[in-house]
């Protein structure tokens, strides 16, 4: 077997979720899924189909997510990946909606993070072992740190 980094090609503010999936019908309810969870929500997605034509296929509302995600697929190139990217809307939008699609088997991550992507080949093709996703911690949080991140939170809306 062959291994190979990949890293996704992404402006730094936006996010993604990759992930596997199982079966062609997933482009239409990952889409379905986007649209439902989180109104007003801008993004593309695309699937690697794992056999047939073997082709990537995609939808989106945003033809930059669109065309993202078609380039960071066909740069993965392993079968039944799926790959989301998004603006006006976080992975914790979205998430659940797409763990919730009967076709999808995992989420290798959910960030705006760097991310790279750890594919295996063999003869038979190509899949993803693992993510790296984002870089090392530097330390271990303080009463300030915890100070800080609780006043981000609430800053951002998500807690009370």
């Amino acid at each position: 077997m062959n291994t190979e980094i990949v890293k996704i090609m992404k402006p730094q503010e936006l996010n993604v979720i990759l992930g596997q999936s199982h079966f062609i019908k997933t482009v239409e309810d990952l889409h379905e899924a986007a649209v439902t969870s989180v109104p007003g929500i801008k993004f593309g997605l695309a699937f690697c189909e794992a056999s047939g034509k073997r082709l990537i296929r995609y939808s989106g509302n945003d033809e930059e997510m669109i065309d993202l995600a078609k380039s960071n697929a066909k740069a993965i190139g392993a079968g039944h990946s799926f790959i989301i990217f998004m603006k006006d809307a976080f992975p914790i939008n979205l998430l659940n909606a797409v763990k919730n699609v009967p076709e999808v088997c995992r989420i290798f991550c959910a960030t705006a993070n760097s991310v790279e992507v750890i594919v295996g080949e063999t003869d038979q093709g190509r899949g993803i072992l693992g993510v790296i996703d984002g870089a090392n911690p530097l330390g271990i949080e303080d009463d300030e740190g915890k100070k800080w991140r609780s006043a981000f939170l609430r800053k951002i809306g998500y807690k009370l």
